[in-house]
């Protein structure tokens, strides 16, 4: 039997729809009841049998930090798919990161080493990377630079990566995947659905760096095909391609046939509206909306390889405009 952390998320429900599909026999853990009605969205975006399949799942209420809750759920477990996280960038939220992406990574570790299982795929991100020091180019060999001003959430999943690896060193086999920004349709509060959304309301501003993109079938067959092959104790950069925020946010205006951002935000302006959201936080206590490393990411301009995954899999991607037809034609269903 298959194991699925994080089955509500975005990757973890079009991963579900792909495994059930091929008739996998698939367990997945969840938190909060409410969003099992996300997988049964995404499941509508493939097939018209939507309950038929989701009724094949096994679904488990747990939190990755209960472990006694957790033993059980890897009862008959022999692989696992870890897609499970925390996704913030608020400083304030770094304790809770730690107890989710790493705390909760090392226990579905320890679990998978004293349960046997076959093999680990290990969801990260390419937040875990290191920086550029040539050319600006980042690849699975990039190091991970400790002193760099990295966010509290690069630090976890950096953190988990860690733990994936000392379970290596334990003996047990297993895969990560560092994903870009994914590009999916069914959750539209946050990731790349909310930019779409946001540009669906016509959003004025763009940057002048860039990020590098992957749809999410592309990430969910490479998880499927990596587990299913030979290969261990390795990590694959998964992004189809790096285009400038610019295109990305004109394309999705164009396939929404609203208006596209106009205005370029320079640095120094949100260098200002990042200090200015600190200072809301400070007063207000209400959640902060920029940080000080996600404002400096979006103009960054560096490149990500993808040329490990597509040499050992000969892998052809989804090429974005294709992808963003699609998300944006989803979306637009949904609302």
């Amino acid at each position: 039997m298959i194991l699925v952390t994080g089955g509500t998320g975005l990757v973890g429900s079009h991963l579900l729809y792909q495994l059930v599909n091929a008739n996998d026999s698939v367990r997945a853990i969840y938190r909060r009841p409410k969003k099992l009605s996300i997988v049964k969205k995404v499941f509508s975006y493939y097939t018209d049998h939507v309950d038929a399949l989701y009724d094949k799942i096994d679904w488990i209420d747990c939190d990755l930090l209960d472990v006694p809750k957790l033993m059980d759920v890897f009862d008959g477990i022999t692989y696992v798919y870890h897609c499970a996280a925390f996704v913030s960038f608020e400083p304030d939220k770094y304790h809770l990161l730690r107890r989710t992406n790493i705390e909760g990574t090392a226990n579905i570790v320890n679990l998978c080493i004293s349960n046997k299982v076959k093999k680990l795929c290990y969801v990260s991100s390419i937040a875990a990377l290191g920086e550029s020091n040539k050319n600006n180019i980042i690849n699975e060999n990039t190091t991970w630079n400790a002193d760099a001003d990295n966010s509290v959430y690069a630090i976890t999943k950096y953190g988990a990566e860690m733990e994936v690896w000392r379970g290596t060193q334990e003996g047990l086999p297993a895969v990560i995947v560092n994903p870009g920004v994914i590009i999916g349709g069914g959750i539209w509060s946050h990731g790349s659905g909310n930019i779409i959304k946001k540009v669906y309301n016509k959003i004025p501003y763009y940057t002048e760096g860039s990020i590098g993109v992957i749809d999410v079938l592309d990430v969910v067959n490479i998880m499927i095909s990596l587990l299913n092959s030979s290969i261990e104790n390795e990590r694959f950069v998964l992004v189809a391609e790096n285009i400038s925020y610019q295109t990305f946010l004109n394309t999705i205006a164009n396939h929404l046939n609203v208006e596209q951002p106009k205005k370029e935000a320079k640095p120094w302006l949100l260098a200002i509206a990042w200090r200015l959201d600190w200072l809301k936080n400070k007063i207000t206590g209400k959640r902060r909306v920029l940080v000080k490393q996600m404002v400096a990411s979006l103009f960054n301009s560096v490149i990500y390889e993808n040329t490990k995954i597509k040499e050992v899999l000969s892998y052809k991607f989804i090429p974005f405009e294709k992808s963003i037809e699609k998300v944006t034609q989803q979306f637009l269903k949904d609302y």
